[in-house]
């Protein structure tokens, strides 16, 4: 698979579709790989040119030493669109990858045309948590995390119906990049972007979970009375709701970029 040098980070990507068709970027959440993408990439690869990447520390991306900010989580994202000369793309990111979506339609917003936000929160979670998550994997690796990651992101029932699915995304999270996961983890505890999102100019459609136990639909509400040209579309999923409910969330992204 193709790589590109951004900053210190070697990033993996993987393009599908039409190069001449509009792009659309995809980003993964925290503990996944651009694979959680996979239906995605199946709906919208006729008719857009699809960009999916490793979030530094993810994947096969390489994990420099930490910590990360969210501003370098955004400027891969400008230098792999300057990488492949895309001048105008629409995003798609999801929990970690719906911040880095927030930071770049704040400080980028020339360079997106719609920006979709799943999963996520201006500010997710206490600074502390994260901080002592990192210490955590730092530490004990992964394993731990992997463990309790499927009540996290799914609901019960599609995790008892959807065994082999589960375990894939579990097992991708297991085997990451502790340095990699860790840094990214401090990268969410500084990430605050309350009062920032009011500047956003460029029209985005916020996807919430309504069974997401990590950012709720309220996180969603929130976003929404700040941003002026938003949409909620709430969807009845827990915390990836793009793996959960494929169907619905392809038909809400397709049915926002269109218009």
């Amino acid at each position: 698979m193709p790589t590109f040098t951004s900053n210190d980070a070697q990033i993996n990507y993987q393009t599908f579709g039409d190069a001449s068709k509009p792009a659309l970027v995809f980003s993964n959440s925290l503990g996944t790989k651009f694979s959680m993408w996979q239906p995605q990439i199946e709906f919208f690869q006729q008719d857009y040119f699809v960009v999916c990447y490793d979030t530094r520390g993810h994947g096969a991306s390489s994990a420099p030493q930490g910590p990360y900010n969210l501003e370098q989580l955004g400027q891969d994202v400008v230098n792999l669109l300057d990488h492949l000369n895309i001048q105008k793309a629409a995003f798609c990111g999801i929990s970690m990858g719906g911040l880095t979506g927030q930071w770049l339609a704040i400080n980028k917003p020339e360079r997106f045309n719609h920006v979709i936000i799943c999963n996520t929160a201006a500010k997710i979670g206490q600074e502390q948590a994260w901080l002592e998550r990192a210490a955590l994997v730092r530490e004990q690796g992964l394993a731990p995390i992997a463990s309790t990651a499927a009540s996290r992101w799914f609901t019960g029932p599609f995790i008892q119906s959807n065994a082999a699915k589960v375990a894939e995304l579990s097992n991708d999270l297991g085997a990451g990049s502790p340095e990699g996961y860790a840094s990214c983890c401090e990268a969410l505890a500084k990430a605050d972007l309350r009062e920032q999102i009011k500047t956003i100019s460029v029209p985005v459609l916020i996807v919430a979970g309504q069974q997401d136990p990590v950012t709720t639909v309220a996180d969603g509400q929130a976003m929404q009375a700040e941003i002026s040209q938003s949409q909620l579309f709430e969807i009845n999923a827990s915390h990836i709701s793009s793996v959960e409910q494929p169907e619905v969330f392809n038909q809400a992204v397709q049915k926002f970029i269109a218009a």
